[in-house]
């Protein structure tokens, strides 16, 4: 070995030793920065589409327990491909097998042009366990297995995630790896909006990540998604004809059901499952594009016309907004009445990136407010939220359980780790529900560690 050799080995050494002899504290709080959004290299061209199917997900129909949609992408030879589904069997032979002919749709982003697919499959049967397979260019993706909802008097799990939004191929990854270790019989996945961050030139790649990060739950579940305002573009910014257009990859990417409300139909639909009836709502239409009284309207007549048991609704931003300086009035002004009047049993939310839960106007045991993040980007909680939420988190991945089970609806909170945040029972007694808090084996609050982000900011927690 060569003199110089051995003085840079020994630079070496010496250097990762002082690393391994100081305080694990002071080296992470030195070592520490900024982290890009996603872990595409710049200049590499790691998400263009191919001949093989990739950002495939399955979504409910309007009755979750008779089919699903199916969207996916491939590269730009490929139009208007097959999906195959067949019961699920025993033998490797699927046995008969249905075709159903998709319809395709082009994007071009900065990964080069892709096309989209959707097709529907309905006819199914409740509670039975299919599998299928969608067609790419000269191949086919490997076959799923999924299992449609259970009737009403059947159990059922579903999975609740607040905002991914941020660096979901390096978080975000984990938290639907520990989600699918707590329920692994969960049927359906609920998303309350900013998957991706966008904006930033990496919209497709970002895209790309989200389904990296949660290809365990969509591989076994459909996904039902809400809008997020970064779902939505900015045309004009910084002009006076500044203005919210939604984003290219939203209505290409997930099949939804076409029964949303007047003026803000990509983003509102509603949908049935087991004895539970989900009404989505597009919070973003309702605050900065004028559609606050339409859904008011639409959602007092999906609710009034209901006959399921319970009713989740999800928006993503706050009826009651945990983190300091937001308030969305019209929500609350036109959406909040017909929640409490109908008794909607949990309004799931996003946007703050913090948690917090609490209950509404009426001093009743429902509707129980809930506002989670599943991502990296963490905010600060409000004086006003510590005062009237609780539980409360700051600087905490969190991902939601739902167990319903006839009269019984159980919700969990769990960290990124597993551990207990927040649980509790409602329970239905006749025309009553009664919500029965569970402490037991509860972490203690969570509060931000730090006075400022790795890039300096002090009104957020980490980003």
């Amino acid at each position: 070995m060569s003199p110089r050799r051995r003085l840079a080995q020994a630079a070496i050494a010496i250097a990762v030793g002082a690393v391994l002899a100081a305080p694990l504290a002071a080296r992470d709080a030195g070592a520490r920065a900024p982290e890009p959004n996603t872990l595409v290299p710049a200049g590499t061209i790691h998400y263009a589409a191919s001949a093989l199917p990739d950002r495939i997900v399955a979504t409910p129909l309007e009755d979750a327990a008779r089919g699903f949609s199916v969207a996916w992408r491939t590269g730009a030879g490929v139009d208007a491909p097959w999906v195959e589904i067949a019961l699920a069997g025993d033998s490797p032979d699927p046995g008969p097998v249905r075709r159903v002919r998709a319809r395709t749709a082009p994007l071009t982003t900065e990964n080069g042009p892709a096309h989209h697919h959707k097709a529907l499959l309905d006819g199914l049967e409740p509670d039975t366990l299919y599998a299928w397979r969608v067609q790419g260019e000269g191949t086919w993706s490997p076959w799923r297995q999924m299992r449609t909802a259970p009737a009403p008097a059947q159990p059922m799990t579903l999975l609740y995630f607040g905002d991914t939004q941020n660096q979901n191929a390096s978080l975000v990854s984990r938290v639907m790896l520990e989600a699918m270790r707590h329920a692994p019989d969960a049927r359906l996945a609920l998303f309350a909006g900013d998957l991706v961050s966008g904006g930033d030139g990496e919209d497709d790649n970002e895209w790309g990540e989200w389904f990296d990060a949660v290809a365990p739950v969509a591989a076994t579940m459909t996904v039902a998604p809400a809008m997020g305002n970064h779902e939505y573009a900015e045309e004009f910014e910084d002009t006076p004809q500044e203005r919210r257009v939604m984003g290219a990859h939203w209505p290409l990417t997930f099949a939804l059901p076409g029964n949303g409300a007047p003026g803000a139909e990509a983003g509102t639909y509603w949908f049935d499952a087991q004895d539970v009836r989900f009404v989505v709502l597009d919070g973003t239409s309702a605050l900065d594009l004028g559609t606050a009284q339409a859904q008011a309207r639409w959602l007092d007549g999906v609710l009034a016309d209901n006959p399921r048991r319970w009713t989740v609704a999800m928006v993503h931003q706050p009826m009651y907004s945990p983190r300091q300086d937001r308030d969305n009035a019209l929500l609350r002004e036109h959406v909040l009445p017909v929640l409490e009047r109908h008794a909607v049993d949990l309004v799931l939310q996003g946007h703050d990136h913090v948690y917090g839960r609490r209950g509404g106007e009426q001093a009743r045991p429902t509707p129980q407010y809930v506002v989670s993040v599943a991502g990296a980007k963490q905010y600060r909680l409000s004086a006003q939220a510590r005062r009237d939420m609780a539980p409360v988190a700051e600087d905490t991945q969190l991902f939601q359980v739902l167990r319903i089970d006839g009269d019984r609806l159980a919700y969990e909170a769990r960290t990124a780790t597993g551990r207990l945040y927040d649980a509790f029972v409602l329970q239905r007694r006749g025309d009553a529900v009664a919500l029965i808090e569970h402490t037991e084996g509860r972490i203690p609050q969570r509060d931000c560690p730090r006075e400022a982000t790795p890039k300096g900011r002090t009104d957020r927690c980490w980003e």
